[in-house]
């Protein structure tokens, strides 16, 4: 028979042998009562405790553990530790970051895009269908990658943030800020918006079918790439379907519409708010016989030529179509010929040979331009420019256009150096200040590669052209959604490790991507409600739901609603 006092020192031994192990494995969730005949947890902590948490086994398989291991355990070990950064050492972090956001812009505007005309006019792509490919692509490039390292480096949510971040910036903060600095009433074309918004919703409502359960099998990310091969097809046959669904609501035919233009035109000197004449609708409604000039600007604001180069070419047709019909409706053209060109539209934008000269020359690193903050910034980016300069063949020269294919392969080799070291420095920023890999991408790495867009479409939108700056925004969110997601997925659920699915760690997301199909209805229902007008009302509406999906984000990462996340783990660095 066992003595009870061997019994109680037992007891006694183990329980202080399970609480010496639990405290040093980083959970101190049991208290044990040694005085007493059994070791009973606390079971008012215990329900406390675990309530809203799961467990994560320990790579070295000895204890659980409660957090999210920290994407940036996959990068290379960073020089400073994170006593250090915390210090200061993250503002080089910071500064990395925004130097790699710059260089993305040079590579894709300068040498990708190009590269991508040159493909298109060799495989003879219609319009549609290269502005629904290709362009969409060269202005995509940077959340691509992003996604690719999330799923094949991080193996975390940095690229679905980046993802979703960048579409909410791109559908409420770039057509906020064109409405609210156009300086004008910019009229839109219902059928171009309502085309991509409602195969976007399409796209968005599946995307959060698919994360629903934080894991995606292959077969769903098929569905997501077949998806956009149906969008390619809507986008060849697009004239058919307007010409289909659209009912004409203005009567061309008899010409009053044509002369009620041409009186708003005649009756003022420059755009007002209220008088503003959309040259599309104008163009179609009284096709004028080009001379070959006017033909080739009005080819060249195609989804064939890059941004840069359509808003130049726009803003030259604007202006002599704009001196076309006063001259047809009072007979007179030698005021307009003598006003200068850049007072015509903007007040500011210098529209010539000059402007042509200085962005041929803006990537020369030999050349030291004019003004000291543009000597500034020469100096500063001047190593990029070099370095892109004597690596990069520049296809958009004569003399170099046969190789566009060596200028796109390398290219998309320094977007991809580029966006990795991009991903690296936000990691270690989101890292170093507690903030997770989700927010880091739904903000700062979305604002950082969508910021060229948003300027590109800003001066587009003062131009007029509407319809270029809000509905292309929209598209290039379907390439996103569809592309940026459903490859990295498709390639490492069918191809790398056939079978095998991709951990969505951040059930916020699901959230996150509900609120970005709520951006979009919003967003859409104000447009309407504003009658196809994007203006200053618009864009302050646009804003200020944009400032509400990210303060929402932000609370649902962090637990505020209900439990979606585990916290990071923390470890010195």
């Amino acid at each position: 028979m066992v003595c009870p006092c061997s019994l109680l020192g037992g007891t006694r031994s183990l329980a202080r042998m399970m609480e010496e192990k639990i405290s040093a494995s980083g959970h101190n969730v049991f208290l044990f009562n040694v005085g007493q005949e059994s070791a009973v947890p606390d079971r008012g902590i215990v329900s406390g405790m675990w309530r809203n948490r799961r467990l994560m086994a320990s790579p070295n398989g000895t204890h659980e553990e409660n957090c999210t291991e920290p994407a940036i355990n996959e990068f290379p070990e960073d020089i400073f530790t994170n006593k250090e950064r915390q210090q200061g050492g993250i503002l080089l972090h910071i500064i990395a970051a925004l130097y790699m956001f710059y260089a993305l812009a040079i590579v894709c505007d300068d040498f990708f895009v190009p590269s991508l005309e040159k493909i298109c006019e060799k495989l003879h792509l219609s319009e549609d269908v290269a502005g629904a490919t290709f362009m969409a692509a060269g202005s995509s490039t940077p959340e691509l990658f992003a996604s690719v390292i999330g799923v094949f480096i991080t193996h975390g949510d940095v690229g679905v943030g980046t993802i979703v971040g960048s579409a909410v910036f791109n559908i409420l903060c770039i057509v906020g800020v064109c409405g609210l600095f156009a300086g004008q009433v910019v009229c839109l074309t219902q059928w171009a918006v309502f085309r991509d918004s409602v195969y976007y919703t399409i796209s968005v409502i599946i995307l959060i079918v698919f994360i629903y359960d934080e894991k995606i099998e292959w077969w769903e990310s098929l569905v997501l790439i077949i998806m956009y091969s149906f969008y390619i097809l809507i986008m060849k046959y697009n004239v058919r379907m307007q010409n289909f669904f659209t009912l004409k609501s203005k009567n061309v035919g008899n010409g009053d519409t044509v002369n009620n233009e041409l009186e708003d035109v005649k009756g003022i000197q420059q755009y007002g708010k209220n008088s503003v004449v959309m040259v599309d609708e104008i163009i179609c409604s009284s096709p004028p016989k080009y001379r070959f000039p006017e033909a080739g600007l009005r080819i060249m604001i195609t989804n064939k030529f890059g941004p840069r180069t359509r808003m130049r070419m726009a803003s030259r047709l604007i202006i002599n179509e704009r001196q076309r019909l006063i001259q047809s409706a009072n007979g007179s053209s030698k005021a307009l010929q003598n006003r200068r060109q850049e007072n015509i539209e903007n007040g500011n934008i210098p529209v010539g040979n000059q402007v042509e000269e200085n962005e041929q020359d803006s990537l020369t690193p030999f050349s030291v331009p004019d003004g000291k903050m543009n000597k500034i910034k020469w100096l500063l980016t001047w190593p990029l420019i070099f370095v892109l300069f004597t690596t990069i063949p520049n296809c958009s020269k004569p003399r170099w256009e046969k190789f566009f294919m060596l200028t796109f392969i390398l290219s998309t080799l320094w977007i991809a150096l580029f966006s990795y070291f991009m991903v690296w420095m936000v990691t270690v920023i989101g890292y170093t200040l507690g903030i997770p890999d989700v927010i880091m991408g739904i903000t700062f790495l979305a604002a950082g590669t969508s910021v060229p867009d948003c300027m590109a479409s800003l001066i587009v939108a003062r131009q007029g052209l509407g319809d270029m700056a809000v509905s292309n925004t929209v598209g290039s969110n379907v390439f996103d959604i569809l592309v940026g997601l459903g490859v990295p997925w498709g390639l490492q659920t069918m191809a790398i490790d056939y079978g095998s699915t991709v951990k969505i760690n951040s059930k916020g997301l699901v959230y996150s991507v509900a609120l970005l199909l709520g951006s979009v209805a919003l967003t859409v229902f104000g447009i309407h409600i504003n009658k196809w007008k994007l203006d200053r009302k618009l864009g302050i509406y646009v804003l200020l739901l944009y400032a509400i999906f990210l303060c929402l984000s932000i609370m649902i990462e962090f637990n505020v609603f209900t439990f979606v996340n585990f916290p990071m783990c923390r470890e010195e660095l």
